[in-house]
């Protein structure tokens, strides 16, 4: 099995010493059969090193972890949340292995149905995670989508080899079957044969200058952005570059900076994408809580991945 390639996550360090009535979500895992999410976590940051990025994303997955656990579950709602942790990749040398098995293992868990959370590491590994779900949906009757909220493009070639700024390169160029959409793409990151090599590509780009000057909220920019994308529950897969919010928030990532996006605008926008999408996969990447402050980057993935869960 391709999830053999990961390390199960050793539980007692999640559960609460709460009484019954104040579980958390650390005492509430369920087997793998029982649930019906997956969290993997990839705790890898050599595609950032060869990116030229600062370090320390490796010790993303398992942060995010320690906050995502201790939530309760949704008080206001009826919903359970089943929920299985297939626990850390075996991180080798060999960048490409270890995108393979990743790849492998999220086929297999989209093939039991099950949706699939990953925590990263780099943003390399979106390749993977969007290399299965192309994969899963490659005969899908309803198109699939791939949404990245980023300030990077990340489609840089691979004359430097595998990199956190390879995956969409990778994705855009073995894959035709689907419509790709980055939000939240700052001008300072990004350069212009980048931008038209997507573009040619057939991807869609709304940037962060023109959140900040359209004179709409960032909801609804972004639905305008996305149209008629909107109007079936189409196959997603959501990738979240914690870099793309501002660095009030997520100052624990590679590349921090001043501008951005703010959380409760995200969060309202995502509530919305959830009930009109089939989002079977969700990856937040490049958490990197050596460069954190009072674990507040942290404290945003794991709320991220609640309201997908909630």
């Amino acid at each position: 099995m391709a999830i053999s390639d990961f390390t199960p996550l050793v539980t007692d360090g999640y559960v609460s010493s709460k009484a019954p009535s104040d579980q958390r979500l650390g005492d509430q895992l369920q087997s793998l059969a029982d649930s019906d999410f997956a969290l993997l976590g990839y705790p890898d940051d050599q595609g950032i090193h060869l990116n030229g990025g600062r370090v320390g994303a490796a010790f993303g997955p398992d942060r995010a972890r320690k906050y995502l656990y201790k939530m309760t579950r949704n008080p206001f709602s009826q919903k359970k949340i089943h929920l299985h942790d297939v626990g850390n990749l075996k991180i080798s040398d060999d960048i490409g292995n270890n995108h393979e098995k990743g790849k492998e293992a999220v086929n297999e868990l989209l093939t039991q149905n099950k949706k699939v959370i990953s925590i990263g590491g780099g943003h390399d590994y979106a390749y993977p995670d969007g290399a299965a779900f192309l994969e899963q949906h490659a005969n899908s009757q309803l198109k699939p989508i791939i949404i990245n909220i980023d300030a990077h493009l990340d489609v840089r070639p691979l004359d430097k080899g595998l990199t956190s700024g390879t995956p969409f390169y990778r994705l855009l160029q073995e894959f035709d079957h689907f419509d790709f959409f980055e939000i939240g793409i700052q001008s300072q990151c990004n350069s212009k044969s980048h931008v038209d090599w997507l573009i040619n590509k057939g991807g869609h780009i709304l940037s962060y200058d023109e959140l900040m000057t359209s004179g709409d909220t960032f909801e609804q920019a972004c639905n305008q952005f996305l149209g008629s994308a909107l109007l079936k529950k189409r196959p997603c897969f959501l990738s979240v570059d914690i870099d793309a919010f501002s660095s009030s928030f997520a100052m624990g990532c590679s590349q921090a900076w001043p501008t951005g996006l703010h959380p409760e605008p995200f969060l309202r926008w995502f509530e919305v994408i959830r009930s009109r999408l089939n989002i079977t996969n969700l990856g937040v990447y490049e958490l990197s809580p050596p460069l954190d402050l009072d674990d507040r980057t942290s404290k945003l993935v794991a709320q991220i991945i609640y309201r997908y869960l909630k």
